[in-house]
């Protein structure tokens, strides 16, 4: 597994870079360039569990390892979701778990440093490598328009 590392200068304070990447409405929009209609459900506290998924249903299981607010989210990914079945125990499963996605907010003269590292199998990493640039500037435009 390979762990990718994206950067973006947002001119936003990092108090509302959080609150709008968290958002579910604009999840669901600066998330499009991974999959169109993309959602959560869960919450982003320290210990609770998150599902990633897409208007089928699929998607991903985690767990948020860690959060200071406003500072460092980390998502610890332990699985997939197949028509309605978490499956965390499967040796496919197990080849890439767990998987961490970390973001890192830094924030200096209001403008916000986003800094995000991913844990991606070899066979996402050439899609990720695209995806993530365009999410995160729409998450950029969207942090930025008054």
């Amino acid at each position: 597994m390979k762990t990718l590392h994206f950067d973006i200068h947002i001119n936003s304070f990092k108090k509302k870079v959080w609150d709008i990447m968290l958002d579910k409405e604009s999840f669901q929009t600066w998330t499009s360039e991974f999959s169109e209609g993309s959602y959560y459900e869960g919450a982003w506290e320290k210990g609770d569990r998150i599902k990633f998924l897409v208007p089928s249903g699929d998607g991903m299981t985690s767990l948020i390892a860690e959060n200071r607010r406003y500072e460092y989210i980390s998502i610890k990914h332990l699985g997939c979701i197949n028509n309605g079945i978490e499956d965390t125990t499967s040796s496919a499963v197990q080849s890439w778990t767990p998987a961490f996605e970390n973001y890192t907010f830094t924030e200096k003269d209001g403008t916000t440093l986003l800094h995000v590292e991913m844990d991606v199998a070899p066979e996402f990493e050439e899609f990720m490598e695209k995806a993530w640039p365009k999410a995160l500037a729409k998450l950029k435009q969207i942090c930025e328009t008054p």
